[in-house]
């Protein structure tokens, strides 16, 4: 299924899905387990507890975030293929920032376990049908398609790796 129009998801997911250049969701999908396996490498433990400025996210946090996005945005997808008509609630990723207690995390489990859920994020999408891509649903008051979610999914974490090599390891 092709990149999905503007009219397939709201406007503020915009910069996630211009970050996915490519038209073939699930090659974009498979290239990205490589991509996030090397920038996670790249993230060395002397970082976890930084934060770039005042009032900022530590590197464990903005993974934490990552996670938490990665779940709820999957599930979204997920219930909107199998054609779920309730209207599926927002989430504050401040407050579950806020709640998220990550001075005890490891940080190479934090990679892995965000390793894993891309993993199967990316089994997920390929075992959806151009139907289930095409469905949509209702999600923090806004429609979204299962393709676009896709490509939000996608263009998040990209986003946040180009936020953590610009400003954290600049």
């Amino acid at each position: 299924m092709a990149k999905p129009l503007p009219s397939e998801y709201p406007s503020f997911y915009g910069t996630y899905v211009k970050l996915v250049q490519d038209d073939d969701l699930i090659k974009v999908l498979q290239a990205s387990l490589n991509e996030m396996h090397e920038t996670l490498e790249s993230i060395p433990a002397a970082t976890f507890d930084y934060a770039y400025a005042e009032g900022k996210w530590t590197v464990s946090q903005l993974l934490q975030h990552m996670i938490d996005a990665e779940r709820v945005f999957s599930y979204r997808a997920m219930a909107f293929a199998r054609g779920e008509q309730q209207q599926l609630p927002g989430f504050d990723e401040n407050e579950y920032a806020g709640l998220a207690d990550v001075s005890a995390r490891n940080i190479s489990e934090m990679k892995e376990e965000l390793m894993t859920l891309r993993r199967s994020v990316y089994f997920m999408f390929k075992g959806f049908t151009e139907q289930d891509l095409s469905r949509s649903g209702v999600a923090n008051g806004n429609p979204v398609t299962v393709n676009a979610l896709g490509y939000i999914i996608i263009g998040h974490v990209r986003h946040h790796f180009n936020v953590i090599k610009e400003r954290y390891l600049g």
